[in-house]
C-alpha cells in the first residue's frame, strides 16, 4: 500500500514541478498588490484541481480526443519551458495583471497547478500508486501552504541571491524531468 520510497519519488518531483520556492518573488509581488494572500483558499483550491486531474485527468483527455503520450508530450515541452525560464531568467509566460484573485489566479492556478503539474500528475499516476501519490500531493500542499504563509519571512531569510540559486536548481531538475518525460512517450 504505502512505500516510503515511492512517497519520497512523487513528493520530490512534485516538488520541483510545483516549484513554490521559485515562485516566491511572484508570490511576494502578489502579496503587495493585493494587499494579502489567501494561503489557505490558494492551497484548497490548487487540491482540489490536482486531486480532480489525478482522478479525472484520463476522461477529460478521452473527451478531447487526446491520448496521454501527447498530453505527456505537450506537457514535457511546457516543463522544458518552465525550466528554460528558470535557469535563463527569462518571461515566456505571463500572467493577467488585471485579475483581482490573485490568490486563485494565478497563484493556485496557474503558478501551483499548471500544466506541468497536471501531466506531471498523469504520468505518476501510471508510474506509482495512488495512496502515495496521494500523500505525495499532500505533502507538498503543505509546504505550499507554509510557503505562502511565511514568504515575507523567506524573502528576508533568502535574499536575492539565494532565490536566483534555488531557481536556477529546480530550473535543471525541471529540464530533466521535461527530457525524461519526452524520451519515454515519444513512440514513432
Amino acid at each position: 500500500m504505502f512505500n516510503f520510497k515511492e512517497i519520497l519519488s512523487v513528493t520530490l518531483i512534485l516538488f520541483a514541478v510545483i516549484d513554490i520556492l521559485g515562485s516566491i518573488p511572484i508570490i511576494i509581488q502578489l502579496r503587495q498588490r493585493e494587499g494579502v494572500i489567501q494561503s489557505g483558499k490558494a492551497t484548497l483550491v490548487a487540491a482540489v484541481i490536482m486531486v480532480v486531474f489525478l482522478f479525472l485527468g484520463q476522461e477529460i483527455l478521452k473527451l478531447f480526443g487526446l491520448d496521454f503520450q501527447s498530453f505527456a508530450l505537450a506537457g514535457a515541452i511546457i516543463i522544458f519551458l518552465f525550466g528554460m525560464e528558470m535557469i535563463l531568467g527569462i518571461n515566456l509566460f505571463h500572467n493577467n495583471p488585471e485579475s483581482q484573485s490573485g490568490s486563485i489566479v494565478p497563484l493556485a492556478f496557474p503558478l501551483i497547478v499548471g500544466a506541468g503539474t497536471m501531466t506531471t500528475l498523469l504520468s505518476l499516476r501510471a508510474a506509482y500508486g495512488l495512496p502515495n501519490i496521494l500523500v505525495g500531493i499532500l505533502l507538498n500542499l503543505l509546504f505550499v501552504y507554509i510557503v505562502l504563509k511565511s514568504s515575507g519571512w523567506l524573502e528576508r531569510k533568502l535574499g536575492q541571491a539565494g532565490m536566483d540559486v534555488l531557481r536556477k536548481v529546480f530550473g535543471f531538475i525541471l529540464l530533466a524531468i521535461a527530457i525524461k518525460l519526452f524520451k519515454s512517450n515519444l513512440h514513432f
